[in-house]
């Protein structure tokens, strides 16, 4: 929590005291300054032509949290990672809760690309801002989450424009996969829409996947036909898939054709999903192998499996990436190996 020593060092909240309490300013569960006066802040700062870099920090899945452990864990990891995001900034500037499970944040001396990027992976590693486990008294949820920041008066010189440029990038990391972080740079980043990046809906996704899945005279053409669509809207870079005798393919890379005989050691539900690999590698260590040759730091698999019949498996895998998995792409995935499993079922065709 913020106290009146820490924040009466910039001018802008010395001056807020003569009319403001303490607790006015700040946010009564996390301690970080309110929303009013993170964004007050900013634009004092632009102002008086002072330079920052701004950001917003978006925490990954963090329904999944309230739904599992509860409100009272929920609010737990919100004050754990507002009390870090303090530390880390501590000397460089402030932190605000723009709402929900979203943190504003002010950094007055990091401006440089590479300063930037080395604070960045401070808040992911060393610092252990993210990336970590939660330690509460009834669970231990691990917490990562997505940023996107960028910096005046080098990207934009007003407060409206430069919030643009942060909102942008925080889709572009979610688009990515979250659990990144993204620095605004004009030349990679300018011509990117939210709309764009917010991608379709899921019925839109769903119903382009069953039009593709129909063009293509065998399966393995129509994986791949599906793929257009699912890198498109997914942002995926391959789709592997395993056969029935435990082959595991690319509709990428029609070279790969590796062993993976111990998957279904993995595979004890329909469905499995995991950026940290040890299960892997502990359950199917040969599978594990060839995850580890092809860079692969995270997984979302489905079982193809029609009346109790099990005819192999569909796989999203992409290398160096700690992506995290949504809800959305869990059902496309799902819903395409019903589409395969009807298919192989009604032809005898298989993987």
């Amino acid at each position: 929590m913020y106290s009146i020593d820490k924040l009466s060092k910039y001018p802008f909240f010395e001056n807020a005291f003569n009319t403001s309490s303490l607790s006015d300013m700040l946010d009564p569960l996390t301690g970080l300054l309110q929303r009013a006066y993170i964004v007050g802040f900013v634009r004092h700062l632009i102002q008086k032509g002072i330079p920052f870099t701004f950001g917003m920090l978006d925490l990954d899945n963090f329904k999944f949290v309230n739904d599992t452990y509860g409100h009272s864990a929920g609010d737990g990891v919100l004050k754990s990672v507002a009390s870090d995001l303090i530390k880390v900034l501590d000397g460089k500037g402030v932190a605000g809760r723009f709402g929900g499970d979203e943190f504003l944040f002010v950094n007055l001396k990091d401006l440089e690309y590479d300063e930037k990027k080395k604070f960045f992976e401070g808040v992911y590693t060393k610092d252990r801002v993210l990336r970590r486990n939660v330690e509460l008294l009834s669970c231990k949820p691990f917490i990562t989450g997505t940023i996107g920041c960028a910096s005046f008066p080098e990207d934009a010189q007003e407060y409206e424009a430069l919030f643009t440029l942060i909102d942008k990038t925080l889709y572009r990391g979610k688009a990515k996969g979250r659990n990144c972080y993204i620095i605004y740079v004009e030349g990679k980043h300018k011509s990117l829409e939210i709309q764009a990046l917010a991608g379709h809906g899921l019925y839109t996704i769903m119903h382009g996947a069953s039009e593709r899945f129909e063009l293509g005279a065998k399966l393995k053409d129509r994986l791949f036909s599906v793929f257009k669509t699912l890198r498109e809207e997914l942002r995926i870079s391959d789709l592997y898939y395993v056969s029935e005798d435990k082959k595991l393919m690319s509709v990428v890379d029609a070279g790969l054709c590796a062993e993976v005989d111990d998957i279904d050691k993995l595979m004890v539900t329909d469905m499995y999903a995991s950026n940290k690999l040890n299960d892997v590698e502990e359950m199917s260590p040969d599978f594990y192998a060839q995850l580890k040759k092809r860079e692969i730091e995270t997984i979302l698999a489905v079982r193809i499996f029609m009346d109790g019949e099990t005819y192999g498996y569909l796989m999203l895998a992409e290398p160096r990436s700690l992506r995290i998995w949504q809800d959305d792409e869990s059902a496309v995935l799902f819903f395409l190996s019903k589409l395969v499993a009807a298919y192989i079922k009604q032809t005898g065709e298989k993987l």
